[in-house]
């Protein structure tokens, strides 16, 4: 399975985060509506992600539920039939609930920098610096905490856990 170093925080200024990460970017906006629907799934998350009528990805993670930057291992399966795949995984596993988010997607090396508006919730920005094969995480962890004293996040915005689970304590 691929491994990335995952950080997720609250900000409180999406244009003014924008204007930051884009200075800093390499590559990017790239700007994706994302309907990620999850499911019952006793050995980490499951999520199919559809990003039009015609793209989805089916994505299974497993990463611990904390503050700041974690390891995440994660496997994608790409689909051409998201909506008939949703119905068949709805049926087998169960719903576990449903995020819909507008993301703009940046590169700054090997660092994929979401910012993301979730709908319900608020603004958020991403962090998931992807691990080669066999690399200790710190390097990955240093390299993410260091982008986010560059962007100004401090450690009180971090926020554990995925989107889903704020979900249910926003109701």
């Amino acid at each position: 399975m691929a491994r990335n170093i995952e950080i997720k925080a609250y900000i409180s200024n999406m244009e003014e985060m924008l204007a930051r990460v884009a200075a800093l970017a390499d590559h990017g906006p790239t700007e994706l509506i994302q309907n990620d629907t999850f499911y019952l799934c006793p050995n980490g998350r499951l999520k199919l992600r559809i990003l039009s009528a015609n793209e989805g990805q089916l994505i299974f993670y497993r990463r611990p539920d904390k503050a700041g930057p974690k390891e995440s291992f994660h496997a994608i399966y790409s689909t051409s039939s998201p909506d008939a795949l949703r119905e068949v995984l709805s049926l087998a596993y169960g719903q576990a609930g449903s995020v819909k988010k507008f993301r703009r997607l940046f590169l700054k090396g090997r660092t994929r920098i979401h910012l993301d508006r979730v709908e319900g919730l608020g603004d958020f920005l991403e962090l998931e610096v992807v691990l080669d094969e066999g690399e200790e995480p710190e390097l990955a962890a240093a390299e993410a905490d260091q982008l986010l004293n560059k962007l100004g996040i401090s450690n009180n915005h971090l926020i554990q856990g995925a989107y889903l689970d704020m979900t249910f304590h926003s109701s």
